[in-house]
């Protein structure tokens, strides 16, 4: 585009070995605290042109009315016309960033109020009648068109806009409760037991979560702009090129009015005919910083950077797939398992970021692995190791350590109204890691007594029970 060459050679971009240093710049460009938004600029570019359009309409309809009075009424008409235009508060200043000298739409605006208005006096009433069947109604149209040019930035942009604003708080937001999360990990991590929503690894997932959201919704906010321009450059260019057919219909029948009058409006219709359609968008390109180079690259989720990304807190300890069932349940459940430095062993559905259970582990107990194979066995092996919960968080070792006892310990609820869970891997070598890992963060673990040969009289006689004895 015309606008993005002139910004090339203003900023002396473009040039062999600059790409880096021109990227670098749009991207500082797009993250500078600025509160003036490229669609806020658009808007207010074409509530100047619809006030702009007002005038001409203003000014035919009034050069219509001054044919059916005197030549005092025309005068009254310059009024109308207002140099230098009144815009929506733009980026070019009250003049809603038009040109103000040689060459400008306010240069032929300001000859129309002096030349046009004031030198025409003598006016046939069929011009007149011509002027408001044709060049009013045709104006009148384009005014509406610039008005639904209006409405479809503001619902296309200004929405992006402000769901980009939304989306930026929350991400704010979840952060600073990542940070949150981290200071309660490494000063009271215990209280982290009450809610496994605050583990920073949880919170992590939520914050790559939000900003993924959020440069979606950035970059499509910046497609939409970079559309909107390209269309309102064009649309700009069409409203100049339907002014001066506007004003060449009315040059048409200007012919037929006296010499007077036509040494008069001469001037005015040439500044109209000579009127580059390009010129006063090019200067407005030239003139801001706020309208979107069309070359900004988008935002890419690899490169999300964000405080604590890398703390050890919020990575996993261990990462893979278990079994798990209650004790004297025969039904086992396979999903994936988190172990976080906090101390949880997270359960995940598929690729969810919030767990579907969790167990706090500085207040269980870890029972011994069972490290014996069992291939005909029902439950596919015997890789399992159990791990029991106690509200109080002392965990259990009534009994003893020995595989009987945990056994008894560790029941669907005991008096204490603690819960026992059964946790298998697909190997040994699977379970022994798990073990070892979980061994780490767990109250307290329990280790298998070797078994003891029982060889004695009694329990002979117990296990020939029933059998003649000299068989």
């Amino acid at each position: 585009s015309r606008a993005t060459s002139i910004s090339r050679v203003n900023r002396g971009d473009g040039g062999p070995g600059s790409t880096l240093s021109r990227t670098q710049s749009l991207i500082r460009k797009q993250t500078a605290p600025v509160s003036l938004r490229p669609s806020d600029i658009l808007i207010a570019r074409f509530i100047a042109w619809k006030g702009v359009i007002k005038q001409l309409v203003l000014y035919f309809q009034g050069i219509a009315d001054i044919q059916h009075h005197t030549a005092r009424e025309l005068v009254k008409l310059g009024g109308v016309i207002q140099v230098p235009f009144r815009g929506g508060g733009g980026g070019g200043g009250g003049d809603a960033g038009f040109i103000g000298g040689e060459g400008g739409v306010q240069e032929v605006f300001y000859k129309l109020r002096e030349e046009g208005i004031r030198s025409v006096a003598e006016e046939y009433e069929g011009f007149g009648r011509t002027i408001e069947g044709s060049i009013v109604r045709h104006l009148e149209k384009l005014r509406g068109e610039v008005k639904m040019h209006i409405k479809n930035i503001q619902n296309d942009t200004g929405k992006l806009a402000t769901t980009v604003s939304r989306e930026r708080e929350l991400s704010t937001s979840l952060i600073s409760a990542l940070g949150t999360s981290i200071s309660t990990y490494k000063n009271t991590p215990l209280a982290l037991g009450a809610h496994p929503k605050q583990d920073p690894y949880i919170s992590n997932l939520a914050v790559q979560r939000q900003l993924r959201t959020q440069v979606n919704a950035e970059n499509l906010l910046q497609k939409s702009i970079i559309i909107t321009q390209a269309n309102s450059a064009s649309f700009e260019e069409g409203i100049v090129q339907a002014m001066q057919g506007a004003w060449a219909t009315y040059e048409e029948w200007r012919v037929r009015m006296n010499a007077n009058v036509e040494r008069h409006q001469a001037g005015v219709g040439a500044s109209f005919a000579g009127l580059d359609p390009t010129v006063e968008w090019v200067s407005l390109s030239a003139r801001t910083d706020h309208l979107l180079d069309p070359d900004t690259p988008l935002r890419e989720p690899r490169y999300i950077r964000y405080p604590s990304k890398d703390d050890p807190c919020v990575l996993g300890v261990h990462e893979g797939v278990l079994s798990r069932k209650r004790r004297y349940v025969r039904r086992w459940r396979e999903a994936r398992y988190v172990l976080t430095p906090a101390g949880f062993l997270h359960e995940f559905d598929d690729d969810e970021t919030t767990p579907v259970f969790s167990l706090f582990l500085p207040e269980c107990t870890l029972g011994p692995p069972n490290a014996h194979d069992r291939p005909g066995a029902q439950d596919g092996g015997s890789y399992k190791f159990y791990i029991e919960v106690s509200k109080d968080g002392s965990g259990t070792t009534k009994g003893g350590t020995s595989i009987s006892s945990v056994r008894r310990s560790l029941s669907l609820r005991n008096g204490r109204g603690d819960h026992a869970w059964s946790f298998k891997a697909k190997s040994k070598e699977e379970m022994m890691e798990w073990w070892n890992d979980i061994k780490m963060l767990c109250a307290r673990y329990l280790v298998a007594s070797e078994q003891i040969e029982r060889s004695g009289p009694v329990e002979a006689a117990v296990r020939a029970v029933g059998y003649p004895e000299e068989e």
